[in-house]
């Protein structure tokens, strides 16, 4: 499955019974407007990287990363990170509230990450050295 995909399916999962009116690709077509993606496959470097630079979240970022427990991220400083624009018009393509999307966006992220990286680092060889590069600046 590709992580997009499974972007798509998170997504959904978290939202519970407001997610069953969803269909996958429609919420795949709405992440790849929201969050940095090459080649219509999400950037998950580039997703760290919004988090990390300048907004003073590395240690979120770290526990995400990291083995233990994925500190959680307000559905407000997620806004922030991605724009209030963009979440808003993704929740627009979706046909949920802004609020709504904010908050299953603020319990996927987190678990996506955690569920693509090991030992600090994102999984995937040249994604995962990215990614210690900009980390390994900030601390």
């Amino acid at each position: 499955m590709s992580l997009i995909n499974m972007a798509a399916q998170l997504f959904i999962s978290k939202l519970g019974g407001t997610g069953e009116q969803l269909d996958t690709g429609s919420v795949v077509a709405a992440l790849q407007n929201l969050l940095p993606t090459e080649g219509g496959e999400l950037d998950l470097s580039a997703l760290v990287g919004q988090f990390t630079s300048g907004g003073g979240l590395a240690d979120l970022v770290s526990s995400w990363l990291g083995g233990g427990d994925n500190e959680a991220i307000s559905p407000s400083t997620l806004m922030d990170v991605l724009g209030n624009d963009q979440v808003s018009e993704f929740a627009g393509q979706l046909g949920l509230g802004e609020d709504t999307a904010a908050e299953g966006l603020a319990q996927m992220i987190p678990e996506l990450i955690d569920g693509n990286s090991e030992g600090g680092d994102l999984l995937g060889g040249a994604v995962g050295d990215m990614a210690k590069g900009v980390l390994g600046k900030l601390f």
